[in-house]
């Protein structure tokens, strides 16, 4: 038994090294030295012992391989089996077609016989670094060297169909057996090329439940399969499911697969939405509306992005294959549902795949139309209002939290992307029929004059000046100041929907029905007399329904009706009557600033401020104070929407024109501009423009003018340069040591405040210690002379600031910085008579006493002073309100 066994040992060792399979001869090696047959293992031994042929990296790298590749499943199999599975992938090699001349081409390189593939494969050997090909074997017949590099496989060169052919079930039943235990040792990026030999056991093997094994095997075949490998096991899934027919593909392959819907990798959960997609034609009809409208259903539930992407996108495949349309209600839900997914991606991939895929297996738009204009609707109303006085404006809008802000935009995008699908029904629908086919895709004046006729219905049409346009208006009034972004949606519907509709609808039909709704005067007569009475109904009729059509309305006439590409001379004409004309009548000052914040939306659309601004000039060189103080008020409005050489050219001459008027509202009216640009540019040039302007503005010395002037520039100061803020501190310390008459306490207190919130304000930037030094301390003294004008809260915080910024005590304080100043070293004498108002310059200082020197800037980490500073007494609520944007402080 002894002598049989070597002699078999031998013939294989034999085999192995003649044939250069070298890993597996060293794998061998270790096998018979484990199980301690060191004589048998002599002759390998001594052939892996050659440095010459194997030096010491070679074995090394051989050692690592056998790890992470072990061969001994190979060993494992019974010498007959071992055969058995050499026959089973000779013949599959055979029946693929791929030799030629009993040659196999491969990759990179040759080989002269299909038992060598055979052996490669039953090895496992697929790593493309394997090392047993480093040694330069030639082939016997053709003398090429076999590749290194090359891959023994690609799964698009096998098909299941053609390894099945000409193999008996006992064959299938070694590949069956084989199989799951040579997946495991087969690295990762190269497992698909086992598809092949999966598929075919899957498909040929008589028992279900080994069926079921290597099916669970096929969708577990890569850990985390990336597109690529994912698109791999999908085409072989088709191709299956072709193969083994309805009811097998929903028995066996379709349940494994969704086996993977609760898996914890993303890409396993996306087998299953691919399969719902592409499985769904090789199942009966009436499941696919069914199990797998389900699965779909729960994947739209899925917490990754890309599983929800991927049920929208194979949800949008599945449905020209459902048998009706049973199930439209709730797929109509499920589109609901993913266009207000608060992923982009899933938006995207649902407007642009599914909802055409619904409305043509459907071909329920009309019902879309009235979910979505209620979705968009209900979406704001259920948000809290903003003021609960009741019959204020304030009352009448909503503060929308961020997924209703999301949804409604969305569902606004939802509208744009109907408008062609709208279009085309009206244009299928339209009930005239004399009128020539050559109408194309616009609606002409002579159609919209036989349409106001008022003999026909036309639905589809009507639509979007009965249903769609009215609601939106109901949305904008429900919209505060802040809302740019979905007033700008909104905008961007209306000008698509004059390009689609064309210019005779915008002007006989849009038009009328805006300029009704902000209350003008508008010709009706394009519309059928029964449809008047609800456009008339569209007008405001109280005080608070006039001023919230200007407020909320009029951004939308401007910029999405008369902002049309055709109507910019219009626009003009409309624009000068709003503000040319209107600031003209006292009868409108409530109304002026709604006008202006409409105004201010259309300068977002930079197309449009050449006009603006050519209005804008008329208006600063009139003669009528209000119209002047108007144009100061939209020039601040503007400002953020303008650039930097705008804002030189153009802003900025404005303002000081109306800055050097004679009349002293519209003077005031400018500095609070000028604070915004100083808000919103740091360009030296601009800045020392503000700076000139400003010191002009406090030459007059007059109290109004320094209370404006202090009001303006504290807005800037987060935002604003370095030197802007000295230029404030120091003026503060120079007004600050001006004496105000004791009689007026009230223009005392409202200089102190002013000051007080500028050096808040001062105090929580970063402030170079001679400003400190200098300006800011002094200053802070300065005000602390006149306590029965300062607030108490202010007056707390002047002191901590003064402590915290000099790092001494109050008394300590008061000594150091008369001495530094020049001053007696008590806060009594710096008040008093012969204090710093009655010094000369030239008087001598008194010896300061022996403290401890003020420090700039306090021991305490920078950052905590910092952070404590503007903490302090609740400052950042006072900063947040001094620092809104216009219509932050429109819905105070």
């Amino acid at each position: 038994m002894d002598v049989e066994r070597s002699s078999l040992c031998n013939c294989v060792v034999n085999f192995l090294l003649e044939e250069r399979y070298l890993l597996t001869a060293f794998e061998l090696l270790h096998e018979l030295l484990d199980d301690g047959r060191d004589a048998q293992a002599i002759r390998l031994k001594e052939f892996f012992s050659d440095p010459s042929q194997f030096p010491p990296d070679q074995i090394s790298r051989f050692n690592t391989l056998r790890g992470s590749l072990s061969l001994s499943l190979s060993l494992s199999l019974s010498l007959s089996i071992r055969k058995d599975c050499m026959t089973l992938f000779d013949n599959a090699i055979k029946n693929m077609g791929l030799l030629n001349g009993g040659t196999m081409v491969l990759l990179n390189g040759r080989y002269d016989k299909p038992e060598e593939i055979s052996q490669e494969l039953l090895m496992s050997h697929l790593n493309d670094d394997n090392p047993f090909e480093n040694t330069g074997n030639v082939s016997k017949q053709n003398g090429e060297p076999r590749s290194e590099e090359s891959r023994l496989l690609k799964s698009d060169n096998l098909s299941g169909e053609a390894v099945s052919d000409n193999m008996g079930l006992g064959t299938i039943q070694i590949l069956a057996d084989a199989l799951p235990k040579i997946v495991p040792y087969v690295l990762i990026n190269h497992r698909e090329e086992l598809l092949p030999l999966i598929m075919c056991a899957i498909e040929r093997h008589p028992d279900s439940s080994t069926r079921d094994s290597l099916t669970h095997t096929l969708f577990n075949l890569i850990k985390r399969p990336d597109e690529q490998q994912r698109r791999i096991i999908m085409d072989a899934c088709v191709s299956l499911a072709k193969n083994v027919g309805e009811m097998r593909t929903e028995t066996e392959l379709l349940p494994q697969c969704w086996e993977q819907i609760n898996h914890m990798y993303e890409e396993r959960r996306l087998l299953v939405a691919q399969s719902c997609g592409l499985l769904a034609e090789f199942v009966r009809p009436e499941i696919r509306d069914s199990l797998i409208l389900s699965i779909v259903q729960q994947l739209i539930e899925d917490s990754a992005t890309v599983v929800r992407e991927a049920a929208a996108h194979n949800l949008a495949l599945l449905l020209p294959l459902f048998p009706n349309v049973d199930k439209y209600f709730k797929v109509e839900e499920l589109m609901f549902q993913l266009v207000c997914d608060p992923s982009g991606v899933v938006v995207e991939t649902t407007l642009k795949e599914l909802l055409p895929a619904v409305i043509n297996w459907g071909n329920k738009l009309d019902h879309i139309l009235r979910v979505l204009l209620s979705h968009i609707l209900s979406s704001a109303q259920r948000c809290p209002p903003l003021s609960g006085v009741e019959g204020s404006v304030e009352s009448h809008l909503r503060v929308l939290g961020e997924r209703e802000r999301w949804n409604v935009d969305v569902l606004l995008r939802m509208l744009i992307e109907l408008l062609p699908y709208v279009h085309q029904k009206a244009v299928e629908t339209c009930p005239f029929s004399s009128v020539p086919e050559t109408m194309g895709k616009q609606f002409s004046t002579s159609l919209l004059e036989l349409y106001a006729g008022g003999h026909v219905e036309w639905p589809a049409f009507e639509w979007m000046h009965v249903d769609c346009l009215p609601d939106l208006i109901q949305l904008a009034c429900l919209l505060p100041q802040k809302e740019d972004s979905l007033r700008n949606r909104t905008t961007k519907f209306l000008l698509a929907l004059s390009e689609h509709l064309g210019d005779s609808y915008l002007t006989h039909i849009m038009l009328p029905v805006f300029l009704v709704a902000v209350g003008d005067n508008a010709d009706l007569t394009f519309f059928p007399s029964t449809i008047q009475s609800r456009i008339k109904g569209l007008r405001p009729r109280t005080a608070v329904a006039e001023k919230l059509a200007t407020l909320c309305v009029l951004p939308l006439l401007l910029a999405g009706v008369l902002g049309a590409p055709n109507k910019h001379g219009q626009l003009a004409e409309y624009l000068r009557k709003l503000l040319v004309e209107g600031s003209m009548k006292e009868s409108q000052p409530t109304k002026r600033n709604e006008i202006v914040d409409a105004v201010r939306f259309l300068c977002t659309f930079e197309e449009h401020h050449g006009m603006i601004f050519n209005i804008l000039w008329e208006m600063v060189v009139s003669s009528n104070v209000n119209m002047k103080i108007s144009a100061a008020n939209l020039l601040k409005a503007i400002v953020p929407y303008n650039d930097a050489k705008v804002a030189s050219t153009h802003v900025l001459p404005a303002l000081i024109t109306l800055g050097s008027d004679q009349n002293l509202n519209v003077k005031y009216a400018s500095i609070d501009a000028f604070g915004a640009v100083a808000q919103h540019f740091k360009n030296d040039m601009i800045v020392d423009k503000i700076r000139v302007q400003m010191d002009a503005f406090l030459e007059d010395g007059s109290h109004e003018a320094t209370v404006a002037v202090v009001h303006a520039l504290v807005v800037a100061v987060p935002h604003t340069t370095e030197r802007l803020r000295d230029y404030l501190l120091s003026k503060i310390f120079q007004l600050s040591a001006t004496p105000t008459s004791a009689s007026d306490v009230m223009r005392r207190r409202e200089k102190a405040n002013a000051f007080c919130e500028a050096i808040r304000a001062l105090d929580t930037t970063d402030l170079p210690a001679t400003s400190v030094r200098d300006f800011l301390l002094p200053a802070i003294q300065n005000l602390l002379k006149d306590s029965d004008a300062l607030d108490p809260a202010h007056k707390e915080a002047l002191e901590i600031m003064m402590k915290e910024r000099s790092g001494g005590t109050f008394e300590t304080i008061s000594k150091v910085m008369g001495a530094h100043l020049g001053l007696a070293s008590s806060v009594s004498s710096f008040f008093g008579e012969g204090g710093l108002l009655g010094k000369k310059e030239n008087a001598e200082p008194p010896p300061p006493e022996p403290v401890e020197s003020p420090k700039p800037v306090s021991p305490m980490p920078a950052d905590d002073t910092r952070f404590m500073r503007i903490m302090r007494g609740n400052f950042t609520d006072m900063l947040r309100t001094k620092a809104k944007s216009p219509e932050e402080t429109q819905n105070q």
